[in-house]
């Protein structure tokens, strides 16, 4: 009855929206993914035993996901559907099966046969062809022919805009020298040749390097200072646990794959807690939302610990054989007993209690934590904390308990087969952090400053903190911008030279996962639309442009997929390049259950630590310890003036800025909001649906409001990022955001701003996809 209860409370996330195109159907009732008429889905959950659909293509006719080009008797000369990838900054890396029709896609689900997939994709990939064939759509290089900022360009040729590239760039070499050159890339693509397309170019060059710190950085920092390397077991085990955490992860939003497997073990009697700090559409199906304040979830993991030491919770013998520093960490824990923490946490006493003896009464608990926990001050340690509680309770060794934050390191890649950092000169050219750009192109004390920016794989006038500062830097006449990439982002308005970029589903690549164990291969569904070409192509034209002789410049995409296959370790061991043609998705070879932890760790010791020596000679605390965020509530001088703590996650339809491009999705977001509890909205006279003004320091931005419960008193939750032209203003929501550093691996502190709030004017009927107003 337990398990019937929990199973019927878990509700399904799935939209239907009448649609104008035809209804579509993917198999009988009750397969993965109907819905009817549904023009999207997100579905957040299966049947424990889900009947697999078989793709259908246009008019309802079956069409056999194979090799790109295989066609059998249902399918016809305009028709067919091919596997591919998913290729975003998403954990999933979702096997795709691509519909086309007459050379368009026409249509994008969940590969059934994927292990992890199973069928289901989030509803911004199902309308994928909205991307590829995108009004917005580059198709030839462009030059720019008005003021930086207006996106007003004239067609070139190809061979004129690698010319001029070559010929701007050995002047910038001649005056300044190559470190006056700065790359500008992050996940576009998650494919491993195209995203680290331009590492070995730009080594070869001698630019400044780009410190890639935008995302993982410094969870993954905070996750090795406890564990050694960024893996954890497998969240398909998670199936058996008895108690689900998934913490600072909204997986209904940002892998809804998780949601598959959650729902399967709460059929099988799993209780399941949410941590956030606003109760997101995945703590509504929880069995339990812990609404923690912002940045305090290391302090909460603590508090844990305190309890689960103080009550004899403690898996002694795992302790004993995989652990180092517990004997340290024991007298450490009473600073952060439950009464002591309740007040930084925002929980009762007895909640946190409650929750700490739930977690330590069984090693069959299974944490799934979010990278969003790291986007604070505090974010490294906190991450850190985290990974001590499954060597508390001896979690690492069960089947079916454990934590994962990444399965990244799981994959033995040797990576200086793409990124070739021996055609470095020596000394090694600079390191810049991409979270603070606006300070490398603005600071005129730089040297040599920065003449010249290639922007690919990311959109850095959307996604960059401290935007007005980036804005500013990106607008320098003196600066000459290259953008490759597939749409008209901001960053490209502001280009002298736009290239256009084939996207995933155009080109040749391989991927692995930061949230599951199979590694797949996609080659081109489509042909590249108009002159759009992959970034492997366009570095090895600019490399014979410049003069760079490497044979590595010489090599296409399959000799590198190849190459990398080859140089594995043993995690890679039989995965060839014909296996992935003919099988698509291949898991490592890991043994099942996948237990690295169970006795011990890749750290220094060898084992878990608890006390780590490494973070102590860096002169970080050597024991998990919590610190106060440098923007919050504990500075009160800054939190007076600015009373609200503001938190950036991401929305449903929108993944970081991409996805904003898409008239369809942005008219599903509708606008971009503010959440602000009743508490603050009325204290402020803010009624629901009313237009606010968010502001700091920093910036200001418009946003309506929506006065609501699902935030807490002193939180505003701002969801996702919406490109500035089309953001009421003509500001987003970066501009409110700090480039401050966290506390570990040099990433960022998105989610630790004050802010705030007033109300402009009320309410209108403004469509999320109209012009940027003037009203700033």
């Amino acid at each position: 009855m337990r398990a019937s209860r929990r199973a019927s409370g878990l509700r399904n996330g799935a939209s239907a929206v009448s649609s104008r195109r035809r209804p579509r159907t993917h198999g009988p009732p009750g397969t993965v993914g109907l819905l009817r008429p549904s023009r999207y889905y997100t579905t957040t959950h299966l049947p424990a035993r889900p009947t697999r659909p078989k793709p259908r293509g246009a008019g309802g006719r079956p069409v056999r996901a194979g090799l790109p080009g295989d066609r059998t008797a249902g399918d016809t000369e305009e028709t067919r559907a091919v596997k591919s990838v998913c290729p975003h900054d998403c954990p999933s890396a979702c096997g795709l099966v691509v519909t086309v029709a007459d050379g368009r896609v026409v249509d994008v689900t969940g590969a059934p046969d994927h292990p992890f997939t199973q069928g289901v994709i989030c509803g911004k990939v199902h309308e994928y062809h909205e991307r590829v064939h995108s009004p917005l759509r580059i198709t030839t290089p462009l030059r720019r022919a008005g003021p930086k900022g207006r996106g007003e360009f004239e067609r070139v040729s190809w061979e004129t805009a690698i010319a001029e590239i070559a010929e701007r760039w050995r002047g910038v070499i001649a005056r300044s020298g190559a470190e006056a050159i700065l790359p500008f890339s992050y996940a576009g693509t998650m494919g491993r040749v195209q995203y680290h397309a331009g590492h070995p170019f730009f080594h070869a060059l001698g630019a400044s390097r780009l410190d890639r710190t935008i995302c993982v950085s410094t969870a993954y920092a905070g996750w090795r200072a406890t564990v050694g390397t960024v893996t954890g077991n497998d969240s398909e085990q998670m199936i058996g646990a008895d108690l689900v955490v998934l913490w600072g992860i909204n997986a209904a939003y940002t892998t809804i794959n998780v949601m598959t497997l959650v729902r399967r073990a709460r059929e099988r009697g799993a209780w399941v807690v949410c941590i956030d700090p606003y109760r997101t559409r995945t703590a509504k199906q929880a069995d339990e939302h812990l609404m923690v304040r912002p940045g305090s979830d290391g302090a909460l993991a603590l508090a844990m610990m305190h309890v689960l030491v103080a009550d004899g919770l403690v898996d002694r013998a795992y302790v004993d054989r995989a652990t180092s520093g517990f004997d340290r960490l024991v007298p450490h824990l009473a600073a952060y007993a439950p009464a002591a923490v309740a007040p930084v946490v925002g929980l009762s006493v007895d909640t946190i209690v409650r929750f700490a003896r739930r977690y330590g009464a069984s090693r069959k608990s299974f944490i799934r934590a979010g990278i969003g926990l790291s986007r604070h001050d505090n974010g490294g340690m906190t991450c850190r904390t985290l990974a001590c509680l499954p060597a508390l309770t001896g979690a690492y060794a069960d089947p079916n308990g454990g934590a994962l934050l990444s399965s990244s390191d799981a994959f033995g890649f040797n990576l200086a087969v793409l990124e070739r950092p021996d055609l470095m000169p020596r000394p090694a050219p600079r390191v810049i952090n991409m979270i603070q750009l606006g300070r490398a192109l603005t600071d005129e004390r730089l040297r040599p400053r920065i003449e010249s920016l290639y922007v690919y794989n990311s959109n850095p006038a959307a996604v960059c903190p401290n935007q007005e500062l980036v804005l500013r830097g990106l607008a320098r006449a003196d600066l000459f911008t290259v953008v490759h990439e597939q749409v008209m982002t901001d960053t490209a308005r502001y280009a002298d030279l736009v290239l256009p970029a084939t996207t995933s589903l155009e080109h040749m690549d391989l991927y692995k996962s930061f949230g599951h164990f199979y590694v797949q291969l996609a080659e081109p569904v489509i042909p590249p639309l108009g002159e759009a070409k992959p970034n492997w192509e366009v570095f090895r034209r600019l490399a014979r442009a410049l003069d760079l002789r490497d044979p590595h410049f010489e090599k296409t995409e399959e000799q590198l997929i190849r190459e990398l296959l080859a140089s594995g370790d043993a995690s890679l061991a039989g995965i060839t390049f014909e296996r992935l043609r003919e099988e698509r998705s291949v898991r490592l070879n890991l043994p099942r259950p996948y237990l690295p932890f169970a006795h011990g760790a890749p750290t220094p010791s060898g084992k878990v630590e608890f006390y780590s020596p490494t973070l102590e000679a860096l002169g970080h605390p050597a024991l998990p310890t919590y610190a106060p965020l440098v923007e919050g509530p504990d500075r009160p001088e800054l939190a007076r003036r600015y009373p609200l703590q503001c938190i950036v996650p991401p929305n449903r339809f929108f993944l970081n800025s991409s996805f904003s491009q898409s008239e369809l999705l942005r008219a599903r977001q509708k606008r971009p909001t503010v959440f602000v509890s009743p508490t603050d909205a009325g204290a402020r006279g803010i009624a629901d649906g009313d237009r606010v003004r968010v502001y700091n320091d920093r910036g200001s931005a418009l946003f309506t409001a929506e006065v609501t419960g699902d935030t807490r008193t002193g939180v505003a939750v701002i969801e996702g990022i919406w490109w500035h032209r089309f953001h009421r203003g003509g500001r987003g929501v970066n501009v409110l955001t700090s480039d401050r550093v966290s506390d570990l691996g040099g990433g960022p502190a998105l989610h630790s701003n004050l802010v705030e709030i007033e109300r402009v004017g009320p309410g209108d009927r403004q469509g999320a996809s109209g012009l940027t107003a003037p009203d700033r």
